[in-house]
């Protein structure tokens, strides 16, 4: 009989198949494995480096600036800190009645003799106006201009803002013996301010304004050796203090209080106190008032004035200012 070969039995070829099927398994395992982490890295990489491109540096801000401080141009007697936007034309009806002292007799001033101003301003570039006016009061014309020097910011970074206004007016009445001109010059006065403002709140805002007036010829006299005398000084300087609060949207009242200060030889100014109320719509800003100032050309008032509140010398005025956009 004879001996049987193992390793050519029918189990022995049953098992050599079943070790070549996990080793294919095992084998395809591994690759896909492999595969897996090629794709996962190849993933990451492109993360990272547009991470590394995308980082920018920080944008700066853009200024806000505080809007609306005061309505318009004027304040009462006072310019206030505001210019209009680029574009804006202004057609400005100051008017001024007498005193009240007087009683009825001229229906507390109403039917006095009044004084009243025509202006027009435009604004041709950004922060700067320039303006032109006449009054009746000694038949003068002026011409002004006003610039925003700097502008409070909503994040308190400039906590105010300041304003430069200033003007000339030339005395255009004929010579005569009532006048004083010798030359073309001495018909000249002048005026520079500084406007320096604040918006505490939505309803509160105040400003004060140093300044100082000039006028090139001044009444004088003739003292005991005949020489000439000034009555009033060439130069002098004064300080308005002003504020604002608004009662409702279109509505605010309004204060003034005007300081001259250098002092004369004789007839030295008196101060302006002045209370009021303004109106404002989209296109028209109007303000009624009490005050002691009677002139519509700021260094007359600081020069000039004699109306007293001591002795009641109040008067009702006016201001109708209408702006146009171009």
């Amino acid at each position: 009989m004879k001996k049987q070969n193992i390793y050519s039995s029918p189990m022995s070829g049953f098992v050599r198949v079943c070790l070549l099927i996990v080793l294919c398994s095992s084998f395809t395992n591994l690759m896909a494995q492999d595969s897996k982490t090629n794709t996962v890295s190849k993933k990451k990489a492109p993360v990272s480096e547009a991470t590394k491109d995308t980082t920018e540096a920080p944008v700066a801000k853009k200024k806000s600036y505080v809007k609306n401080t005061f309505e318009g141009n004027y304040l009462i007697d006072e310019q206030t800190v505001m210019v209009p936007i680029k574009g804006t034309f202004e057609f400005d009806i100051q008017h001024r009645f007498g005193t009240v002292e007087h009683g009825t007799t001229d229906l507390f001033g109403l039917f006095a003799t009044a004084k009243m101003r025509l202006g027009f301003s435009y604004v041709p570039i950004s922060n700067l106006q320039i303006g032109f006016g006449g009054t009746n009061e000694k038949m003068q014309v002026d011409g002004n201009l006003k610039y925003a020097i700097l502008k409070q910011t909503k994040d308190g970074s400039m906590p105010v803002s300041i304003t430069y206004y200033g003007n000339v007016a030339a005395d255009t009445r004929k010579k005569d013996n009532t006048t004083l001109f010798v030359t073309t010059s001495d018909r000249f006065s002048f005026f520079n301010q500084v406007i320096i403002a604040r918006k505490f709140s939505d309803k509160l805002s105040l400003e004060v304004s140093p300044n100082f007036s000039h006028f090139n010829n001044l009444e004088g006299y003739l003292d005991a050796s005949g020489n000439v005398m000034p009555l009033l000084k060439n130069d002098n300087f004064g300080v308005a203090f002003s504020g604002r609060y608004k009662i409702s949207d279109e509505s605010a009242l309004i204060v003034n209080y005007d300081q001259p200060l250098t002092q004369n030889p004789a007839n030295n100014p008196r101060p302006n106190i002045s209370f009021g109320i303004e109106m404002k719509t989209s296109g028209h800003d109007f303000e009624i008032f009490v005050g002691n100032y009677s002139s519509l050309i700021p260094q007359n008032n600081y020069v000039y004035n004699q109306n007293d509140f001591n002795r009641n010398q109040f008067l009702i005025g006016f201001n109708i200012s209408r702006l146009w956009n171009f």
